[in-house]
């Protein structure tokens, strides 16, 4: 079958003509962009439901692995006996726990991962230690303070009171 030279140049001018009216018409209005869109079933789709599940377990192992590290670190220099601002490691611990939290409520989903219990059990472990740790160092300072309370209750005390007790029961 042949086509008429003057059919196809024809065509061929239509084809541009209405190109120039889609560019035209897309300019005045915004750009619009093409746009692939892939199959519901496809590999594509697959793929990249991966990816996202895969970065979002990787951004949550992450920052699981952040708060292990600030509570071990502040286990570490407890148990060591070093001087620690206990302020500071309080609001490190605090913006991390609020990040894991956050980032947990928002991908629920990711809760039955394999390696993210895994890291959440590490995490318990050592926050157990680190609490049974402070609880040490709370109890010490409790006991300092009670005997300096003492002590600053004798040195005040000048045996008036307890002078005169003792007299009255002569």
């Amino acid at each position: 079958m042949q086509v008429p030279e003057g059919a196809a140049a024809m065509a061929i001018d239509q084809v541009v003509a209405e190109t120039e009216v889609m560019t035209t018409e897309a300019a005045a209005g915004d750009a619009l962009l093409p746009v692939l869109l892939p199959i519901a079933n496809g590999k594509a789709m697959a793929d990249a439901a991966n990816a996202v599940r895969s970065d979002e377990v990787r951004g949550l192992l992450a920052a699981i692995r952040r708060l292990a590290g600030i509570v071990e670190e502040e286990t570490v220099a407890l148990a060591a006996g070093q001087k620690i601002d206990f302020d500071e490691f309080s609001a490190r611990k605090s913006r991390s726990m609020l990040e894991f939290v956050r980032l947990m409520r928002a991908r629920m989903h990711l809760g039955g991962e394999v390696e993210i219990t895994e890291e959440i059990q590490r995490l318990r472990e050592k926050l157990e230690r680190n609490r049974s740790i402070l609880e040490m160092h709370y109890d010490a300072v409790r006991e300092v303070a009670g005997i300096i309370v003492k002590a600053i209750k004798e040195a005040e005390s000048d045996g008036t009171y307890t002078g005169r007790a003792a007299q009255d029961g002569k």
